[in-house]
């Protein structure tokens, strides 16, 4: 792995799953599927999201933090 895969990924729209629960003032933690694998990001979200939850992602503020809602059950 090199440095410009990390600038490559853009994790839009990957769906993963909250690991730690996201609080309305701060974030949580998801896995998310990278590259054959599943890496954690900080996760910020509009409403609290609870742990296990799946979410997609919507955006992302940096290479290791990124904003979700939860997916439609």
């Amino acid at each position: 792995m090199s440095a410009t895969d990390d600038t490559d990924f853009s994790p839009i729209g990957v769906i993963g799953r909250v690991t730690v629960s996201i609080p309305t003032d701060g974030p949580g933690e998801v896995l998310l599927p990278v590259r054959g694998g599943t890496e954690a990001f900080a996760a910020w979200s509009r409403e609290p999201i609870a742990r296990h939850t799946q979410v997609i992602v919507v955006d992302h503020t940096s290479a290791r933090s990124v904003i979700v809602a939860p997916l439609p059950g």
